[in-house]
């Protein structure tokens, strides 16, 4: 019988578009993208999730039967991968399953008694569907350790990208931005990584209330509009913003409800809203990566890359540094985020420390996951 010799990386973001998986070979010091495979949600599914963002009506009821839902999606989605690469379960090592974040509150505070995360997508029904072993529950760990439990991808940032002549960031724009610091070779700094604020989520959320789009495709949309300096400079005011690292956020903070607060007293046309959120996302993580370097190479990824007024937006704000999308380290945009916990599930094997303390705030390092038998 042939060794297996693939893990599956699996993830579905907080912009709730669909599910990125990729196959993956590691060595100790190397890893391959092998394969990728995407496929979307229905608007059903994705109406489903988002409403989860939220405190709502019969939460646990919805919760947890979308938790058993999206597990036979992702199988679905891993046995389209397998049939497109020619592969069955055998040759699998295992699947890493970030799952779907519904829910994600680090910090506590007056409404939350003790942190917590949230992501479904039922690990143990994974694995039995699949007939492949499962490793998920990736960040608990961490925040049991007094972290925030997020972000992961920076130790896999770290092991994908050795240390070069200059510092370097990786900048991920999902439904949250999240920013990597990766110091230069023999620096004294550390690896750094933390959520900026908003990425796509209210782009995507205000694009679709005002035009039913998705998105703002190449963020024309938005360009067409007029960046509200007022307004910008009040969204940028939100303590959030203001906050010393490890910091993390997610959806259920930056909504459009914490947007109507700002808008309230102001006379401002859907365009030009558009137009000023997409400055709030270029601005914020520009003023993040300013705070952190003089000087370095900033690489960008995920799905808001593809927005090419906030890409200017963003180069103009980063005129000192050298900004790039990530094609240009020859790495697939699509499957770089899916990548990163296929490598949590090889590092869960490998006994390899999957957290950075100084990015989440954890008391130590430690191996993050657990496994889930067919």
């Amino acid at each position: 019988m042939t060794k297996a010799k693939f893990y599956i990386g699996l993830m579905s973001g907080t912009s709730a578009d669909g599910i990125d998986l990729a196959l993956v070979s590691f060595t100790s010091e190397s890893v391959e993208l092998v394969a990728s495979y995407y496929q979307a949600y229905d608007n059903a599914t994705r109406q489903k999730i988002t409403d989860l963002y939220l405190p709502n009506h019969n939460e646990i009821d919805r919760a947890f039967s979308l938790d058993i839902t999206l597990a036979h999606q992702f199988d679905e989605a891993i046995k389209k991968l397998l049939q497109q690469e020619n592969l069955v379960s055998a040759d699998i090592i295992a699947i890493g399953n970030h799952g779907q974040t519904i829910r994600h509150r680090p910090t506590q505070n007056s409404a939350i008694e003790a942190p917590f995360t949230l992501q479904i997508g039922c690990n143990q029904t994974l694995a039995v569907l699949t007939d492949i072993r499962v490793i998920g529950d990736f960040r608990t760990k961490d925040i049991a350790l007094g972290g925030q439990g997020a972000p992961l991808v920076p130790a896999f940032h770290q092991f994908l990208l050795p240390p070069t002549q200059h510092e370097t960031f990786l900048v991920n724009i999902g439904g949250i931005a999240n920013i990597t610091f990766l110091p230069k070779k023999n620096s004294a700094k550390s690896v750094l990584g933390f959520d900026t604020g908003p990425g796509n989520a209210l782009l995507d959320a205000w694009c679709f209330q005002h035009s039913g789009n998705r998105f703002d495709n190449n963020g024309d949309w938005g360009r067409s509009g007029t960046i509200n300096q007022t307004l910008l400079m009040q969204l940028l005011s939100d303590n959030y913003f203001s906050l010393s690292a490890p910091k993390s956020t997610g959806r259920e903070y930056f909504t459009l409800q914490w947007l109507a607060r700002f808008l309230a007293p102001l006379q401002i046309s859907t365009v030009d809203v558009q137009a000023t959120l997409t400055a709030l996302t270029a601005c914020s993580i520009a003023a993040d990566i300013k705070k952190t370097s003089n000087s370095a190479d900033v690489y960008l990824c995920g799905g808001g890359v593809e927005n090419n007024f906030c890409y200017k937006l963003l180069k103009q704000e980063l005129n000192n540094f050298n900004v790039n999308k990530i094609h240009s380290l020859k790495l697939n945009n699509n499957a770089l985020e899916a990548m990163a916990f296929a490598w949590l599930a090889f590092a869960y094997d490998k006994k390899i420390y999957g957290n950075i303390p100084a990015v989440t705030g954890a008391r130590k390092s430690t191996v993050l996951g657990c496994e889930f038998f067919a």
